[in-house]
């Protein structure tokens, strides 16, 4: 059992009677009892806890937004909490929907909606060719479903796009190429009728490198698309991810995670089931942010700007492309 500071009910009354004045204070979301943090370090001093939007200067609140530091000798503590939201089941079906929530090519399980983009004044849902395009093998035109067909999507009545662009996966060449095969045997056999000891032999694909593992669908109404991601809200703009930086996604497995990235400029080795790895290049890695069905969540700053879009990982690790690659591939922009 945890031992209860001697002072605690005289926190609990100086609350009780300032908790309404407090959450009056601009950006105040939430006040409660806790330990005071000093220096990111957790203290054993008993303080109202006053949680925060947005954490900012004095000089940018007035006077009587001001938390003090002390109210009738008791300590207070600011947290940055940002925008408290109730927590939504991403697998629903969402009507307008989300980022952040479940979508899919009609023949696939499901993945997640990153968010809007737009393209030539016309808006569009994007996610990656995995999820939207069912790695290479769409067609465009194709129906896409909110929520996928795992969680329950059926075409026609919950299709909420078609497929407009994807950028091809290029898969390591583990074989010989069929078509290079087929080319190379039918002149072998009129070579040898020529009489000419000359014999083409058809050679292995050398493995190409990805940049990218994306995709753009077109919603059918665009009343039908919501511009704001689920757990997170709007996206403020677009950032270039750096080493160390904070991030977080919502995704339609794990639902809002944070985590940092660990390392930039990283080359992996992505498998896409049997006998199917691709490449990449340039991407970020960051830890067990994620799992299965998470591909093509939007990954943002602490501040909600766009840094990445998630598509790959493992129990311990995440894999994510540059928003810059993503967005210079399928030439678009931010909605």
């Amino acid at each position: 059992m945890v031992n209860v500071p001697s002072n605690f009910e005289t926190v609990h009354d100086q609350l009780t009677i300032i908790r309404h004045e407090l959450m009056k204070k601009q950006n105040v979301v939430a006040t409660g009892i806790g330990f005071k943090t000093v220096g990111g370090r957790t203290t054993s001093d008993l303080a109202i806890i006053c949680s925060v939007e947005i954490k900012k200067s004095k000089v940018q609140l007035s006077s009587k937004d001001i938390i003090p530091s002390y109210i009738q000798n008791v300590p207070t503590d600011v947290k940055l909490v940002g925008i408290l939201r109730a927590f939504q089941d991403p697998t629903e079906r969402y009507r307008p929907a989300p980022g952040g929530t479940s979508i899919g090519h009609v023949l696939i399980t499901a993945g997640t909606l990153g968010c809007l983009v737009k393209k030539n004044n016309e808006i569009y849902i994007l996610s990656n060719n995995h999820v939207l395009a069912n790695s290479n093998e769409a067609a465009i035109g194709d129906a896409i479903l909110q929520p996928g067909s795992y969680d329950g999507g059926q075409n026609p009545q919950d299709q909420i796009a078609v497929l407009s662009e994807f950028v091809p996966i290029s898969f390591d060449g583990s074989s010989t190429c069929g078509i290079a095969g087929s080319v190379a045997a039918v002149l072998n056999r009129l070579s040898a009728l020529a009489g000419s000891s000359t014999r083409l032999l058809p050679y292995r694909i050398l493995q190409s490198e990805n940049l990218v593992d994306c995709a753009i669908a077109k919603p059918l109404v665009s009343g039908d698309v919501k511009n704001e991601i689920l757990q997170i809200g709007t996206i403020a703009g677009v950032q270039d991810g750096e080493l160390g930086m904070n991030i977080k996604k919502s995704g339609r497995t794990t639902g809002l995670t944070t985590g940092t990235i660990e390392q930039v400029n990283v080359s992996a080795k992505v498998s896409y089931g049997t006998n199917k790895e691709a490449l990449f290049t340039d991407q970020f890695l960051a830890g067990a942010m994620s799992q299965g069905g998470d591909s093509g969540s939007a990954v943002l700053s602490e501040n909600n700007h766009l840094v990445g879009l998630l598509f790959a990982g493992s129990e311990t690790t995440t894999i994510i492309n540059r928003i810059s690659n993503v967005f210079s591939a399928l030439g678009v922009t931010l909605l």
